[in-house]
């Protein structure tokens, strides 16, 4: 089995460094968080905002082509499109 140490260098080697991750994430959530629409914003839209944040910055971050979290990202969206569709059912039945 692996040690924690193992494990965290071979992140670093795909992800890059976790101090300069960490910047860029915080930055782009400072943003998105100082909208005035974001407190209004259901739980889960947050969320996946965040996450969003934080793949995106693994991307500008990383060494590699990191396709995960290209595709995280558009899991993330879909998570919110599935919820907000289920939504627009819900109303649409109650008329």
């Amino acid at each position: 089995m692996k040690s924690i140490e193992d494990i965290l260098k071979d992140r670093e080697k795909v992800h890059g460094k976790y101090s300069t991750h960490s910047v860029v994430s915080q930055r782009l959530k400072y943003l998105i968080r100082s909208q005035d629409i974001f407190d209004g914003l259901p739980y889960s839209q947050r969320e996946s905002l965040e996450m969003i944040c934080h793949k995106i910055a693994r991307i500008l971050n990383s060494t590699d082509d990191n396709f995960d979290s290209w595709f995280d990202i558009a899991g993330y969206s879909m998570l919110i499109v599935n919820e907000l569709e289920r939504g627009r059912n819900d109303k649409e039945r109650s008329y």
